[in-house]
């Protein structure tokens, strides 16, 4: 079972030679132009992947409260400009393409880690402990030589729906007033993965206030890959992380970022450099944000 990461080489020789069912996921994706990584998936990816959207398939159509104000509709369970689906609604769609409990999943992008970290997160949520990343992205399987297939050249196939049955949540998700209650307080540290530039307040380039949560502590997911594309060693992980709390205890650690996807990257990076699994405040910045009483910090 792979459950953090796995690299290019393991990735091939469980295709080959396992007997565990396996799924890959493509979550290429950009902010910008949305429709930019279905495009991009057409164009190349591991042979056999499945085209994951993080809007149309790792996000709620409805936020928060507009879920709990239409009853006919699922409950969101986050807020923000990605809202989390219910686990239900979530583990319909893995039904649906034929995931099931048995599966060895792997995920990954052509971002960095940037979208797919939100699928591994959102599998540990319905309780699948079978999901890694893999190291280096799409980028790490051409440069090993690996072949990739495009749209037109995939083999169709029927998909047999499954019946996904959920399990005990394996990754915390913090709520946004459990943030609100516990700021300031030695029990909760805030780790902001965004870059610098919009944690200090002086860009916002997607959402209504710029800033940072009061008393947040800035660690942009960039950071955790090296020159490789793939994630620095484990030691060094460790050094980095344990530098920035400056003897914070880990497990009180909350990660967030915008809307809650690029801070799983940093989740990912803490697990890797044995800190274990801290909460993800999934609703992120985007839901703070959104009500002009919550306190903003700037610089």
């Amino acid at each position: 079972m792979y459950t953090t990461l796995i690299s290019v080489e393991q990735l091939a020789n469980f295709a080959k030679s396992s007997a565990q069912p396996l799924m890959v996921f493509d979550c290429t994706f950009d902010l910008m132009k949305p429709e930019l990584g279905q495009q991009q998936f057409d164009e190349a990816h591991i042979p056999g992947a499945i085209y994951v959207n993080l809007d149309k398939h790792l996000s709620s159509k409805n936020d928060l409260a507009a879920a709990e104000t239409e009853k006919s509709q699922p409950v969101a369970a986050s807020g923000g400009r990605h809202p989390l689906p219910s686990r239900e609604t979530f583990a319909a769609w893995l039904s649906s393409i034929g995931f099931t409990n048995a599966h060895q999943a792997v995920v990954y992008d052509r971002n960095g880690v940037n979208y797919c970290g939100r699928l591994w997160w959102m599998l540990k949520w319905v309780g699948h402990e079978a999901v890694a990343v893999l190291d280096g992205g799409l980028q790490a399987w051409q440069t090993a030589g690996n072949a990739v297939e495009t749209s037109t050249t995939a083999s169709k196939s029927n998909v047999t729906p499954s019946n996904y049955a959920l399990a005990g949540e394996l990754v915390a998700l913090a709520a946004i007033n459990t943030v609100a209650n516990n700021l300031n307080k030695p029990s909760q540290t805030i780790l902001d993965a965004r870059g610098a530039p919009r944690f200090r307040g002086e860009v916002e380039p997607l959402d209504p206030a710029a800033g940072h949560i009061p008393g947040a502590l800035n660690r942009p997911f960039t950071e955790n890959i090296g020159a490789d594309g793939k994630f620095k060693p484990a030691d060094v992980l460790k050094a980095e992380f344990a530098k920035l709390l400056a003897g914070r205890d880990p497990a009180t650690v909350v990660h967030h970022c915008g809307s809650g996807v690029s801070a799983v990257p940093n989740v990912l990076a803490m697990e890797l450099a044995g800190f274990g699994r801290q909460a993800l405040f999934a609703g992120s910045w985007s839901e703070w944000c959104s009500d002009p009483s919550r306190p903003v910090a700037q610089g």
